[in-house]
């Protein structure tokens, strides 16, 4: 296991603590991040995990059970939750890790933690998820696509406000 993939799976215990008892003070967090990571150097990475995950809850989960085909937040399993909360944070708002890398280490969480089914329910949201991030190149009505190694794609023009009225 990976410095950066312990310090995930510390991030997602504090968030299954989070979701059964939810007032639990900083200094307490602080001090489970500490006892359970061997590397300082690791828990500013785990705790901002966390709380980017906390400050961002409802936009989270709200994409989650739009992502989630017949399942409610609440009917899901609580690992398998908040691995996908995790790895929908970082999917959508940390920048500095790759998509494959936030899918990878949510499976390889729900595999470890979740029951036999987790991985591939996991897998499945998470890429939804990550599909419905990734803007197709389409181009606008009355618009050629460029093709060719020489052609380079012009960038469409964004109709006028005006325009959309008449629509």
């Amino acid at each position: 296991m990976t410095r950066r993939s312990r310090a995930r799976e510390v991030a997602l215990q504090l968030l299954f603590q989070r979701d059964h008892n939810p007032i639990v003070d900083r200094p307490t967090i602080e001090r489970f991040v500490h006892d359970r990571l061997r590397e300082s150097s690791l828990e500013p990475f785990c705790l901002s995990l966390y709380d980017g995950v906390v400050a961002h809850l409802a936009d989270i989960d709200q994409r989650l059970a739009a992502a989630a085909e017949n399942w409610r937040l609440p009917r899901m399993p609580t690992v398998d939750r908040n691995v996908l909360r995790l790895g929908t944070y970082e999917l959508l708002f940390s920048p500095d890790t790759p998509a494959a890398v936030a899918l990878d280490e949510a499976i390889e969480l729900a595999r470890r933690y979740g029951t036999a089914d987790s991985p591939a329910f996991v897998n499945g949201v998470l890429d939804k998820l990550r599909q419905a991030t990734v803007a197709p190149s389409v181009p606008l009505a009355g618009e050629e696509q460029a093709s060719g190694p020489d052609k380079a794609a012009e960038p469409a023009a964004l109709p006028q406000p005006s325009s959309l009225a008449t629509e």
